[in-house]
């Protein structure tokens, strides 16, 4: 022993080791046993969390029917009563001037105070814009009736990007990081979905009406309402919390390089959509000399197919498109191409609207022609539109930093809220700088300049980074 250096006390050590040894690999043999016979926690954890997102897609999904509803409302009534297109621009204005502004404030408020709590207050102010609209009569002057309605629209716009902040962050939460096809599908289909049901308010409101003015506030008020108690009973106050040390304007503003690139494509994609959309399309479609001459409840079905068709477009996007394309999951190439291939859809118009086609003296059976051409362009643009705001939409959760996810949302969609903002207003100053004595020029003169504004919105796309530089932070 005193050769190999070990005395009987060593051999005690030893063999009490080996035994602790054995105890332990015993204690791993049942621990695994144990874990094969348990249910995954995350699996658990899983089926928990779709139940608060079934809660906010169905509030959502209902105000969205109120959304398109007041927007359609409040476009034919105003059309009634003499509104040129830059005056409805200018109703207008604060509702999407409050998206901008809301959603930089709603991503700080759903960080610091939780999801429900932004919902229930979105909820909350739409029942007060509706309410409002209820005072807007006959016997007021235009000047009054503007200044009324666009705080009225003001208080509508505040609440949807309240509501929607809830809608975009909640796919997110209920996803791992390493589903990216789930989350993809996730995305587009709850927002292809909600455009669908706003495209069921646009012909909602149309129709409602064709019965009263006030029916039609009621029951968007009575929608709202029913979406209101699965709201505040349905989901945690700490859903999509982060510690308030995380919670700043500064860090709000401060995004990673892709979040904020995306966001100034995405200005320039919807400004694209709003610059012949909103309101040059309505007008064109209404005006009985240089348009088509349609009565409301047709504008109404018109836009509404729209909306339907585009959201169902989006929410297919992933398994009908992009799946069979070998482009899903979306990165930076297949965002950019397909973004090229959007601006067909208005040079199309743009040109249809240009030539004789759209000249009454033309022919015959020259409305036929119009309306062929009309749906043809707008159904190639609803395509291409959807595919690029679904790439869009499943981009900016993905680019979305954890930590900071509904900031990082609120973000993106403040400069979606800016790009409704320029098209709106460009387009109303367009369609009535251009189209004062001839509709159609003005109508055309709104597709050249959505298709410059979509090669825009593609430049910027550009600039994107795919892999590990995704998420890292703008100097």
């Amino acid at each position: 022993r005193k050769e190999m250096g070990k005395t009987p006390a060593d051999d005690d050590d030893s063999k009490s080791a080996l035994r602790k040894d054995d105890e332990e690999d015993a204690q791993r043999t049942t621990t695994t046993a144990d874990v094969a016979r348990t249910p995954t926690p995350s699996k658990k954890l899983t089926s928990h969390a779709l139940f608060p997102f079934a809660i906010i897609s169905l509030s959502y999904i209902l105000f969205t029917i109120t959304d398109g509803a007041v927007r359609m409302v409040v476009v034919l009534h105003a059309y009634s009563k003499s509104f040129t297109a830059m005056e409805l621009a200018i109703v207008f204005t604060l509702y999407e001037l409050m998206g901008v502004v809301t959603n930089l404030i709603a991503g700080i408020m759903g960080a610091r105070w939780g999801i429900r709590m932004t919902l229930l207050i979105g909820l909350a102010l739409q029942i007060g814009g509706l309410g409002m609209l209820f005072a807007w009569t006959d016997e007021w002057s235009k000047t009054k009736a503007m200044v009324y309605v666009t705080a009225a629209q003001a208080l509508c716009g505040i609440a949807k990007d309240l509501t929607k902040l809830g809608g975009k962050t909640v796919t997110k939460l209920v996803t791992p990081d390493e589903k990216q096809n789930r989350l993809f599908v996730l995305v587009s289909g709850l927002t292809g979905l909600k455009n669908s049901f706003k495209g069921v308010g646009y012909f909602l409101g149309a129709w409602l009406l064709t019965i009263s003015y006030e029916t039609s506030l009621i029951v968007m008020i009575a929608l709202i309402a029913i979406a209101f108690p699965f709201g505040f009973f349905g989901l945690q106050k700490d859903l999509g919390r982060v510690g308030k040390e995380n919670v700043t304007l500064k860090k709000a503003l401060t995004q990673n390089r892709n979040t904020k690139y995306l966001s100034l494509s995405r200005v320039f994609l919807f400004g694209s959509r709003d610059l012949w959309f909103e309101i040059p399309l309505p007008y064109f479609l209404r005006d009985s000399v240089g348009g088509v001459g349609w009565p409301r409840s047709a504008v109404g079905a018109m836009l509404a197919g729209y909306i339907i068709v585009y959201g169902q477009l989006q929410s297919w996007t992933p398994q009908m498109v992009l799946k069979p394309l070998k482009q899903s999951p979306p990165n930076k190439r297949v965002a950019v191409l397909w973004n090229i291939l959007l601006v067909l859809g208005p040079l199309f118009l743009g040109a249809c609207i240009s030539t004789d086609v759209f000249d009454t003296n033309s022919s015959e059976n020259h409305e036929n022609v119009q309306i062929v051409l009309v749906v043809l362009g707008i159904a190639l643009f609803a395509f291409l539109f959807a595919v690029n705001s679904a790439i869009h939409s499943y981009l900016v959760v993905k680019y979305a930093e954890g930590n900071k996810l509904s900031m990082s949302v609120g973000y993106y969609y403040m400069a979606n809220a800016f790009g409704r903002l320029f098209g709106t207003i460009l387009s109303g100053a367009i369609y009535t700088a251009f189209g004062g004595d001839d509709v159609k020029t003005g109508f055309a003169v709104c597709f050249w300049a959505s298709s410059a504004s979509v090669l825009l919105s593609a430049y910027f796309e550009m600039f994107l980074e795919d892999g590990e530089m995704s998420t890292t932070p703008a100097v």
